[in-house]
């Protein structure tokens, strides 16, 4: 029997494309391939990029820079890019780097087996386009091994936004939702491998609206099939945007016993004005009354959000909108970044906010974020949460899970395994996590 071929994968970006990446890793598997841990011994290496960062494409030719000299001790090896930089940058790609073997978008990677096999017969192999049939159908068969007690599950990909700085539209496409069944069938499937908490992803994951049986299903009633689903303890989604939070989906957080009282929900900017600039169909006011009506659902949820300052344009009076918005909701959790331009996106053409005020709205922004994250968590001591737990601790006989508002916890105990879900009483609060006792 001949050995396996060896599979590197090196995952940026969102959690989309760690899913994607093990879909990946699961259509290789049907080559013989099995994943290594370090490039220096692989015979293939797959690097499944992300175009939201600034220069994301510099970062990957620096990259594939790095295996020159790999390539050149392994003239067999075959080295890949897959994800929205190679959507975006397609042929690009191969003539600035000519190690490049394989170039895939986001939407054509269950096309990698016979694109992986053109590679070994000495072709190049280029697929960015964006293919009528289902990627997902196309890999169900595919080898699947044990799994973790958390996973991903794509639900719903693209989107119609069109906001001013971002790519993904044209990375990823317009708005598709699949099917409410094979949803449910891959969700069975990942809890007969071990999983017992699921994340439904999607771009815009909570504009779902996949065929069900009697006619189109909405995220909320997604929730409610999965919620039936015997052995699965725990359901999130992510990311949300602000015009989709539909009745259901709120009523869904104050009564669908499986759905965690936890929400990420970016609002991007607290100034109305900015707002308008980004093309973000909401205003501050809309989205604090949703986030009351949320509350008012399920008082105890958790809420995250995303934030860039340095916008196009941005005042100082704009910043200080979001700042006071931050104050007023409260964030567990919050991502802020400073603008970073995107080429083909309307706002990389307009005036540029000066960069030493950008950091400095940044570095305000952030302090006020990690404070009210500090609170709320530094408030969860002497509460009782339950916590699945995932992995070994850095400490002996210590063992680390989350609890359902997704703080991290850390627990001294014998008799802990992977994937247990216990009721632990929090004693202590750290940096950014929670440390708990056994009840």
């Amino acid at each position: 029997m001949s050995e396996p071929k060896k599979l590197f994968i090196k995952t940026y970006g969102c959690q989309m494309n760690v899913y994607d990446s093990e879909r990946m890793s699961e259509a290789l598997g049907g080559q013989g391939y099995v994943e290594t841990k370090t490039p220096d011994d692989a015979d293939m290496i797959l690097l499944n990029t992300c175009h939201i960062r600034e220069k994301a494409a510099e970062k990957v030719y620096s990259e594939l820079g790095r295996f020159k000299g790999l390539k050149a001790e392994k003239p067999d090896l075959k080295i890949g890019v897959a994800g929205c930089v190679a959507q975006a940058e397609g042929e690009e790609i191969m003539r600035r780097q000519p190690l490049v073997d394989l170039v895939v978008g986001p939407q054509s990677y269950h096309r990698l087996p016979e694109m992986e096999a053109k590679t070994r017969a000495g072709e190049k192999a280029l697929d960015t386009d964006f293919p009528e049939e289902d990627k997902f159908e196309k890999l169900k068969n595919r080898p699947k091994a044990k799994r973790g007690p958390t996973a991903f599950l794509t639900v719903q990909e693209g989107c119609d936004k069109f906001c001013a700085f971002c790519v993904v539209p044209y990375t990823r496409g317009a708005e598709v939702s699949r099917p409410a069944d094979r949803i449910i069938r891959e969700a069975h499937d990942l809890v007969e491998r071990g999983v017992r908490e699921i994340t439904l992803l999607g771009q815009n994951v909570n504009a779902y609206h996949g065929a069900g049986p009697d006619g189109d299903m909405t995220l909320a009633g997604l929730i409610w099939e999965l919620n039936k689903v015997d052995g699965l303890e725990r359901i999130r989604f992510t990311t949300s945007h602000p015009n989709d939070m539909a009745d259901d989906l709120i009523e869904a957080h104050g009564s669908c016993e499986k759905l965690m009282p936890y929400l990420h929900l970016p609002v991007q900017s607290g100034s109305d004005r900015i707002l308008k600039r980004m093309n973000r169909s909401h205003t501050a006011e809309s989205y604090l009354r949703l986030i009351e009506r949320i509350r008012a659902a399920r008082p105890d949820i958790v809420m995250s959000g995303d934030f860039i300052v340095g916008f196009p344009e941005e005042t100082e009076e704009d910043f200080q909108a979001t700042m006071d918005l931050v104050e007023e909701v409260k964030y567990g959790y919050a991502y802020s970044f400073k603008y970073s331009t995107r080429p083909g996106t309307p706002a990389a053409e307009r005036a540029q906010v000066d960069p030493a005020a950008a950091d400095d709205r940044l570095q305000r922004l952030q302090a006020l974020i990690t404070r009210h994250q500090r609170e709320i968590q530094d408030g969860m001591v002497g509460l009782t949460v339950r916590v699945l737990f995932e992995k070994p601790g850095r400490l002996p006989g210590q063992m680390v899970g989350k609890s359902e508002y997704l703080h991290s916890v850390h627990v001294k105990g014998t008799g802990i395994a992977v994937g247990d879900l216990k009721e632990v009483r929090i004693t202590d609060s750290g940096a950014n996590s929670l440390a708990g006792e056994l009840l």
